[in-house]
């Protein structure tokens, strides 16, 4: 059975697409716990499936997970596994058309999402910092305690997401890994980012079922 992945890329598609794929192609190389989302709520259906179908060659490539944000269609088309944003189609809509194996990943913000995650294998839980990558984002983050709560209340690994860097990483307990943007697709060094975000979690608690 292949592990969970203990960090994702989510893409940044206003990046141009050579430097976006360079990144994830070596963020990738640190190792199979590390797996890619495919978000670009702008684009229109073909170009995200598109994009989609590069994404997954990429993550094939190197034996990593892909998760598509929000479509279920382009996930079974390209293979992939299925984050589900916060309002959008729940865990158990998903689950009976999705082929045995493939993973769910909820957005988790509340207590109230935190419920309705029920069933997923993977939460993000968000905002846990001041995001980097959406400046126009109001929510209060939740800080290390609001986030350890939260995760707590889970029923699966919570991955933390907002303004995650190396340096905030080890402050997450509970933190089964993370999910960034900017701190890899925007690093000198996108391996060594990617490399040094995985390391905190090895002394991490997992949430109970």
């Amino acid at each position: 059975m292949p592990t969970l992945p203990r960090l994702i890329v989510i893409t940044d598609w206003r990046l141009p697409r050579a430097r976006l794929l360079s990144a994830l192609e070596r963020a990738l190389v640190a190792g199979p716990e590390v797996a890619v989302q495919h978000r670009h709520p702008e684009a229109p259906t073909r170009v995200f499936l598109e994009e989609a179908r590069l994404l997954a060659a990429l993550c094939r490539a190197h034996g990593n997970p892909l998760f598509v944000n929000g479509r279920l269609d382009v996930a079974l088309l390209v293979g992939a596994h299925l984050h589900l944003p916060a309002r959008g189609l729940t865990v158990e809509n998903v689950r009976p058309a999705l082929p045995a194996g493939r993973w769910v990943s909820a957005a988790v913000h509340d207590a109230h999402e935190a419920q309705l995650a029920r069933g997923a294998d993977l939460a993000l839980v968000s905002p846990v910092y001041a995001p980097g990558s959406k400046t126009g984002d109001t929510r209060p983050p939740l800080g290390p305690d609001g986030f350890q709560a939260l995760a707590a209340s889970l029923s699966c690994p919570a991955l933390a997401l907002g303004g995650i860097t190396p340096e905030r990483a080890p402050q997450l307990s509970g933190a089964h890994g993370f999910a960034v943007i900017s701190a890899v697709l925007e690093a000198e060094n996108p391996t060594t980012a990617t490399r040094a975000l995985l390391r905190p979690t090895t002394h991490s608690s997992q949430p109970q079922a």
